[in-house]
Parts: C-alpha cells; sequence; structure tokens
C-alpha cells in the first residue's frame, strides 16, 4: 500500500509519502515545515486566521506531492494546537472542503501510541524498558514500553515547546530567570504525571520529532560532519544519534545566550526552528533528569511511520 501521512501539529506540518508492505514503511517523500499553527492558542483559546493561512499554503505543495505519487489513502491528522482551540471544528471543515482531507483530532493517548509504534517497530531490543520522548509544540508525550509491545505507560503532557515560550521567554535572549521558570514548570508536570517507579524502571530513552532531530543536528555540524541532511541515516545522520545529557545541556546554553537573529544562524539548525529551540532543548534536559537517563537516541520515526503502520495493518484486516 502506498499512501500520505499528514501530520498537522502545533508548531510544524508534516507529511510521509510511504510504501508499507507489512512492518517494513519505505519513505517515498518526507517533508517538514514550521507553521506555527498553536500560535496564540494557550492564551486565546483559538486558531489564528494567520496561522491556519500558513497551513494551507504548505498544504497545497504536499497535496500535489501526495497527487504525484498516487498515493491510495491520505491520513490526516491534527494533535495539540486543534485539540484546544474553539474553532477546531472549523478548520476540519476547510480542510475538507479545501483539499478533501477527513482529518482526525487525535487524543493525547493516540498520540502516545503511534509515536511508540513508529519510534520502535523496527527495532530488536525487545526486553529494553524504553522511554519515547516527543516534544511537540503544544504538548509532550511520554509513552514507556518494550519495542515492539503495546507501551505499558504512556502520558500527554502541557509542556510544549511553542506553549512553554510563549508562557516564559519573554525576553530576547531569554533572561536565566524565565528559563529556570521554565524548567521548573516542566519538573512538576513530568514528576506530577509520571510515577518514580515508572521513571526508575526505564533503561534507555528515544528521542523523535523536531526539537530532538535539531538538537541532533546542531550536535553534528558542530563537530565539523558537514550538513546532517547530506548523510544516511545509518548513524552516520541525525537517525540514531546519541545525545548525551551534557551535550543537549551545552547546546541548551549556547542557544540561549544569544539573540533569535543570531540563534537563526546556529549551525544545523533550521532558523525557522530558532524561536521555540530553546523551550524545546529545557524541556528534553528536564525529561532526561526526571527519567536518569545519562543520554537518549534521536530517531526520524515517529507518529508517521506509526499512523502508517497502523492504516496499512487496518487496510489489509
Amino acid at each position: 500500500m502506498t499512501l500520505a501521512v499528514v501530520d498537522m501539529g502545533t508548531n510544524s506540518t508534516r507529511l510521509l509519502i510511504a510504501r508499507v508492505d507489512g512492518g517494513r514503511v519505505e519513505e517515498l517523500e518526507r517533508r517538514s515545515t514550521v507553521t506555527r499553527l498553536g500560535q496564540g492558542v494557550d492564551s486565546s483559546g483559538r486558531l489564528a486566521d494567520e496561522a491556519i493561512e500558513r497551513v494551507f499554503d504548505v498544504l497545497g505543495t504536499y497535496k500535489s506531492l501526495i497527487d504525484e505519487h498516487g498515493a491510495e489513502k491520505v491520513v490526516a491528522l491534527a494533535t495539540s494546537a486543534v485539540r484546544d482551540s474553539e474553532n477546531g471544528g472549523e478548520f476540519r471543515a476547510a480542510l475538507r472542503e479545501r483539499f478533501g482531507f477527513e482529518t482526525r483530532i487525535i487524543s493525547g493517548d493516540e498520540e502516545a501510541g503511534l509515536t511508540f509504534r513508529g519510534a520502535t517497530s523496527a527495532r530488536s531490543d525487545r526486553e529494553q524498558p524504553t522511554l519515547v520522548i516527543d516534544i511537540g509544540g503544544g504538548s509532550t508525550e511520554l509513552v514507556v514500553g518494550c519495542p515492539g509491545a503495546e507501551p505499558d505507560f504512556h502520558v500527554s503532557t502541557q509542556a510544549g515547546s511553542v506553549r512553554q515560550t510563549e508562557r516564559h521567554l519573554h525576553d530576547d535572549p531569554p533572561a536565566p530567570a524565565q528559563l529556570e521558570a521554565l524548567k521548573s514548570e516542566v519538573r512538576s508536570i513530568v514528576e506530577d504525571s509520571v510515577p518514580a517507579e515508572v521513571r526508575s524502571d526505564v533503561t534507555q530513552g528515544i528521542a523523535v520529532a523536531g526539537t530532538a532531530t535539531q538538537v541532533a543536528s546542531i550536535a553534528l555540524a558542530l563537530d565539523g560532519g558537514g550538513d546532517p541532511a547530506e548523510r544516511d541515516a545509518g548513524g552516520r545522520g541525525v537517525h540514531g544519534f546519541v545525545l548525551t545529557r551534557e551535550r543537549v545541556a551545552g547546546i541548551l546554553g549556547r542557544l540561549a545566550a544569544v539573540g533569535l537573529d543570531e540563534r537563526r544562524r546556529t549551525p544545523g539548525l533550521d532558523p525557522d526552528r530558532a524561536p521555540t529551540i530553546v523551550a524545546g532543548a529545557a524541556i528534553l534536559v528536564v525529561v532526561m533528569d526526571a527519567f536518569g537517563l545519562a543520554s537518549v537516541e534521536a530517531s526520524e520515526t515517529d507518529i508517521l511511520h506509526g499512523a502508517a503502520l497502523a492504516t496499512a495493518v487496518a487496510g489489509s484486516g
């Protein structure tokens, strides 16, 4: 089955076009564009008109790619920003009218399950209690289980990079007190949401989505490896790159010490990610500390792959 998955998240709008055969996902096309759909939702409770138009502009390009590849099915997902907004229903109706997408607003629980499936389905270390960290713009999903099985624990928290940026980081560069306030809130959220015994059982971590892959890309660029996008995914690129806690903290310090314009020029960083990467990196550090993880592995397989696999299984059943 050739299918397309469109994920309209709080910070970015993403596309995966893939051929799925059994449990194998062969990527044909993958795109990610920062659209900030969740701009202001935390304070206003509504999707902003300009944010919706940014998503529509990107989806026009994605729809052309979907048609070119002849995808047999399109799975359109919306997550935290649309879940939390008053006008999410109007947004879905417009997506149906403009692009023919029957968009499904998935719960935090379903988001966590699909992300865990995508991140772990191809792994062989099936006996290791594994934490999958998905730092989104509006929420962060924390999922624990053994690869290849259903997760044992999952929670969707209100610790997203866009949400935390809007709540705490008001100066440019952010004041140290603002960054500490952000970390303190995220620490409380994680400790209140995940029982201590669940956190202590975890032996390894996988970090997916934009924050983790961008931090890995920065680390690679700072190591003198050139453009991470030009390398393969076999451990020499972002996918599979091991991020130590010290390395993430060091990159966070570097990013938080400069203003937005200079941050945009950080080697390895997508400039469009610069406004929210400080909050995202801070969330990653706090989560690693809370689970006692000295390192995590960055992964480019996430909810897109999980949704592709789930759709293929449902279609063959």
